[in-house]
């Protein structure tokens, strides 16, 4: 591991409900997976006034080349870096 520091950016923002804030969140995330300092998989979505209780967006296990899984969180089935259709 690194010596470096790290430092995460928090960009909020707002939606209606629970399930818009995590299709919202999904498609944030994706979108930032073009940066290589973006780590999609790690997205989680909150209530504005509970903002300590998150809730995951992408699955949060590791594949075998080291990124995460960006399948819903409680998907069925195998881990993949993409939908399977």
């Amino acid at each position: 591991m690194s010596s470096r520091e790290r430092f995460v950016i928090h960009l909020p923002v707002v939606a209606g409900d629970m399930a818009g804030a995590v299709r919202l969140a999904r498609v944030v995330a994706r979108w930032s997976g073009v940066l290589a300092q973006a780590d999609p998989g790690e997205t989680t979505v909150s209530a504005e006034d509970e903002q300590g209780v998150r809730h995951r967006v992408f699955c949060d296990l590791r594949m075998g080349d080291g990124r995460r899984c960006l399948l819903r969180a409680d998907h069925d089935g195998p881990c993949a870096r993409r939908l399977l259709l």
